[in-house]
């Protein structure tokens, strides 16, 4: 059998102008109207004219990512529906285009929540000077031991070698004076310690926003950035989803779902790349394709049909 999964970006993969190749019809502009008016936040602009040290902004890039995500998979669905064994998985923001995608929320809920997000993220990063390293190698006993010892989190653990520490900037500048053996590490330019207990009033507040959203179940498999298991309910998926605000993104177990679930391909959502460059070193031989503009939805297209289910 062949199984294609879908996955949606999380922060850190915006690139300038990346809306601009979805906004050329007027549906696609008028409902980034829409949601620009929800949150109070002109997306049309941010998308297309404003450089990287605007949009690297935790408050902008979510609902940015979301957004984009979704005009675009909103298009490939035009051309070619999904089976219903079509696997679904956001890493960290994108998890809530991956919920929208799934009919847990409704694509203008996914951008009002990406927009309570980023606010609050952004301003519990504000309340404590936080950041992020990726540590790239290593043995990955050692470097969850020098994590430890240094009190900084695994925020991210995302497989082939890669773990995103965080915490304080005293103990980042510790760790990167002094990394594990055989370890590179980098600071990455990010706000704040996401997926840490540093996020918990974000948490806080976006669980008191989601409060009153009455959400269905999952259409299609949907995996959690908390384990990688796929949730059936759709209840128990939004809670999840707010919980992992301060808790770490398991990307690794998202792909052993993936590789469980007999995945062949990946197609990646925009702003594309970064997940398929994971998949490419975890999930050898399975086939990858990054979906940045509409250029590469033949290509997209193609893959589905390819990899929909049918016997080999």
């Amino acid at each position: 059998m062949t199984v294609i999964a879908l996955l949606a970006p999380g922060q850190g993969s915006q690139k300038p102008g990346m809306l601009r190749p979805w906004l050329d019809d007027p549906i696609a502009e008028q409902t980034l109207a829409g949601w620009s008016d929800g949150i109070g936040m002109d997306l049309h602009r941010l998308g297309t004219e404003a450089g990287a040290d605007e949009i690297v902004d935790t408050a902008i890039t979510q609902p940015l990512i979301v957004s984009t995500s979704l005009l675009a998979v909103a298009r490939l669905l035009s051309k070619a529906p999904l089976p219903a064994t079509t696997p679904l998985a956001g890493h960290s923001v994108g998890e809530l285009a991956a919920a929208a995608l799934a009919g847990v929320l409704t694509h203008d809920t996914a951008v009002r929540l990406a927009g309570v997000r980023g606010r609050e993220m952004a301003a519990a990063c504000a309340a404590t000077p936080t950041g992020m390293t990726a540590v790239l190698g290593g043995v990955p006993e050692q470097v969850l031991a020098r994590l430890a010892e240094l009190g900084l989190d695994a925020a991210n653990v995302n497989g082939a070698g890669q773990v995103v520490a965080a915490g304080t900037v005293p103990a980042l500048e510790a760790l990167e004076a002094d990394p594990p053996q055989r370890a590179r590490v980098k600071r990455l330019p990010v706000a704040g310690a996401f997926h840490t207990r540093f996020m918990a009033p974000a948490e806080e507040a976006l669980r008191s926003h989601a409060a009153d959203l009455v959400p269905s179940d999952p259409r299609q498999p949907l995996l959690s950035n908390a384990d990688g298991a796929v949730v059936t309910d759709g209840a128990e998926f939004l809670r999840r989803l707010i919980a992992q605000v301060s808790r770490p993104v398991r990307w690794d177990e998202c792909m052993n779902g993936l590789a469980a679930a007999g995945v062949t391909a990946v197609l990646e959502l925009p702003p594309a790349g970064t997940l398929v460059g994971l998949v490419k070193r975890n999930l050898k031989g399975t086939a990858t394709l990054a979906l940045n503009t509409p250029e590469d939805l033949d290509a997209a297209v193609e893959l589905i049909h390819e990899h929909s289910g049918a016997d080999r």
